[in-house]
């Protein structure tokens, strides 16, 4: 402004006055440099100020956010607003965070308001969900009722059945029985599961079982699992009824799953013994290394006469963490695919104190897919200075190359000055 103001004068002065004007003529070049000096320095100004202003509000609303960590919600309240005032990159954010402050404090129709304000002023933010959100805990806290059926946003409306299922099941139940029902967006159906498992409710538990013997198909294998976290005899009757009157093999499975879920050991160790499904065998296997069940895959090993199902427990031994029984089974197993594979599994499981054993087999067994199968579980565990010991002992020039060809990619001093001295 004040450069513009001197322009002006000057061309006036320049064309009412020849005198001024001649002289002016000759300095017209530093009159446009000094003009834009001052323009530059008046937008240098007004960065720094603009700068100094976000930092102004970043530090305010840091400290308002450290009140509200602190459960101070006053002072919280107080920096919130503030920031909100300032209508910068923070104001949206400090609206929401006002409303909670103030809903902490007791001062539910001040918090109501505020996020009203926040609806208005910023209708496109990312925080006017979690403040629709938070505007239903503010109302339910004070004892109001929300009729979810009133309610459009599906998060929202989740959180008004929530309370309503806290405060008035019978009423609840309906409404989201008619959730499962309706063509309602799958994710608002699992959630709606959810709150009837939670609900301990006979009629919401039957709901829950009917949907998952004869709901969509979208819906059943999260009913079933539904089942498995809520555990229990009665769950696991259920489990059962499904099990063994359904011919879909993903049914099946997502009982097993839920038997995991639930850690019935019996039921999946009765399945992996009895199922004529050779798949589904499998994931009952599977499935008890996932629960760490280490005596029933002990069991199961002994008695499966299955080369297949058998490598599938050394798998499950390997997921549950059973060095000692897949130790035992790599030192003692007479069929060399069963032996290979419980040498594998041992490498995936890593620890030094197989490097022993290893070596053991190494020695005592000349057969190359058992010496083949040591050298890859060494390379796996990074054992290299098992594989520098082997490197150094072994006599057959190919089995030697596939030794050193492992110690190269490994990066580790042993196999590096090993490398060192064989180049030598």
């Amino acid at each position: 402004m004040k450069s513009k103001l001197l322009l002006t004068l000057a061309a006036a002065l320049i064309a009412l006055v020849p005198n001024v004007r001649a002289n002016w003529k000759g300095d017209s070049t530093a009159v446009a440099v000094a003009i834009a000096t001052d323009d530059d320095d008046d937008k240098d100004r007004d960065r720094d100020r603009a700068s100094r202003k976000a930092e102004a509000e970043e530090d305010m609303y840091d400290s308002a956010t450290d009140a509200l960590d602190d459960h101070d919600w006053r002072r919280a309240a107080k920096g919130f607003e503030k920031v909100a005032e300032m209508r910068m990159s923070h104001a949206d954010a400090a609206l929401y965070w006002l409303a909670y402050a103030e809903g902490k404090m007791g001062a539910r129709t001040e918090a109501l308001t505020t996020l009203l304000q926040l609806q208005k002023a910023y209708p496109k933010s990312k925080w006017v969900a979690d403040g629709k959100n938070l505007e239903v805990e503010i109302r339910q806290s004070a004892g109001q009722v929300i009729r979810p059926e009133h309610v459009e946003d599906e998060e929202v409306k989740l959180m008004a059945i929530n309370g309503l299922m806290m405060s008035d099941p019978e009423r609840a139940i309906p409404i989201l029985e008619g959730i499962l029902n309706g063509n309602q967006p799958v994710k608002l159906k699992e959630r709606a599961l959810f709150v009837l498992s939670q609900s301990g409710s006979q009629r919401a538990f039957e709901i829950v079982v009917r949907t998952a013997k004869s709901g969509p198909p979208d819906l059943r294998e999260r009913a079933v699992r539904t089942l498995g976290i809520l555990g229990g005899e009665r769950a696991r009757s259920v489990l059962a009824d499904i099990y063994n009157s359904s011919n879909d093999v993903s049914v099946k499975k997502s009982v097993l799953k839920s038997y995991m879920i639930s850690g019935d050991r019996s039921h999946l160790l009765a399945l992996a013994k009895g199922e004529s499904n050779p798949e589904l065998r499998a994931d009952a296997v599977m499935q008890l290394g996932v629960v760490g069940a280490k005596n029933e895959l002990s069991e199961l090993y002994s008695t499966e006469t299955s080369v297949e199902v058998r490598k599938k427990i050394l798998q499950a031994m390997f997921i549950g963490g059973n060095s000692e029984k897949l130790a035992e089974i790599a030192r003692n197993e007479k069929v060399l695919d069963l032996k290979v594979t419980a040498i594998r599994n041992l490498g995936l499981l890593g620890g030094g104190r197989s490097g022993e054993l290893l070596i053991s087999l190494y020695t005592n067994d000349p057969r190359p897919e058992v010496r083949n199968a040591v050298i890859n579980a060494l390379f796996i565990q990074g054992n290299a200075k098992t594989l520098v010991s082997l490197a150094r002992s072994e006599k057959d020039p190919d089995t030697k190359r596939r030794i050193i060809e492992k110690l190269s990619v490994m990066g580790s001093k042993d196999a590096t000055d090993y490398l060192m001295e064989f180049l030598k």
